[in-house]
């Protein structure tokens, strides 16, 4: 296998009714489910049931550098069927505004709320909006998780930026990233263009290994696949695997806790003042993206 992730073309931008047509197959099986299992092993999170590279350690993690308190509000930029942010406003107390491009995801999250929140279901909402356009106003957000969903903007400056204009000043950004081996991370530049510190880069050294055991599970069972959740969903689970599979040795995965200053202005830098793609990482790279 190379070591070196081969160069390949942008990927095209999201397409809502690639997600719907997954999440829809995803509820029909537990296929899915004992796949993530069997590659997290004893760190899968179940109840959160992400599909994502969110286990346990991960979840430790994020809760301590959010360092959130009760009552404050949380964003879930782009939170799928809604696991992870309803686990830690369970977690942490804490009001949850939850948003993701697939309207099935969100209508799953949404009834998911009873499970994890009991009768306070009006702590959480979840709605469909972008990572480039998220409608939430200025600096209303004590704390922002984005996971496995930036590779996948239409343009990661933007949507950075765009994160930073909702983030309350002294809040915290705190998100996954990867960047290959070989490659200088342009974090810290793309970070100070959008108003934020880099507070922590926390280093995922297994999370490769994971996807690599995910990617062969589906491949293992592709006829399964196709049977249980149809023939799209699968087509395009498989050529995920395909395609990011030569990847996977070259691969660096991180946390990346960015934090707006206390004394910030109440607006970031807009969008359309900030560097280039080309300098701070707007072009999408063959091995930082979102998988179904």
């Amino acid at each position: 296998m190379n070591t070196t992730p081969p160069q390949t073309p942008a990927p095209a931008p999201p397409n809502p009714a690639q997600y719907d047509s997954f999440h829809t197959a995803r509820a029909r099986t537990d296929l899915i489910a004992r796949m993530y299992a069997a590659a997290m092993g004893a760190d899968y999170p179940s109840e959160i049931g992400a599909s994502s590279s969110c286990d346990w350690p991960l979840l430790g993690l994020i809760t301590s550098r959010l360092s959130m308190r009760p009552g404050q509000l949380l964003v879930d930029a782009g939170c799928g069927t809604g696991g992870i942010g309803l686990w830690l406003a369970r977690a942490l107390a804490l009001r949850l505004d939850g948003f993701d491009l697939s309207p099935v995801a969100v209508t799953q999250a949404t009834a998911r709320r009873p499970h994890f929140l009991g009768n306070n279901t009006a702590r959480a909402t979840f709605r469909v909006a972008y990572l480039h356009d998220t409608s939430l106003p200025t600096s209303a957000a004590h704390g922002i998780v984005c996971i496995d969903a930036l590779g996948r903007a239409k343009d990661r400056d933007q949507a950075v930026a765009e994160l930073a204009r909702a983030l309350a000043p002294g809040g915290r950004l705190v998100m996954t990233r990867s960047v290959r081996r070989d490659a200088t991370p342009t974090w810290a530049e793309q970070a100070a263009a959008a108003g934020l510190n880099v507070e922590h880069v926390d280093e995922r050294r297994g999370e490769p290994g994971m996807w690599e055991r995910l990617y062969r599970l589906w491949i293992t069972h592709a006829d399964e696949l196709r049977r249980e959740l149809g023939d799209a969903p699968a087509r395009s689970m498989l050529a995920e695997a395909e395609q990011m599979l030569p990847a996977l040795p070259g691969r660096r995965a991180v946390l990346l806790t960015l934090r707006r200053p206390a004394t910030a202005p109440d607006q970031a830098v807009p969008a359309d003042r900030m560097a280039t793609p080309a300098r701070h990482g707007g072009r999408h790279t063959p091995d930082e993206r979102t998988t179904q």
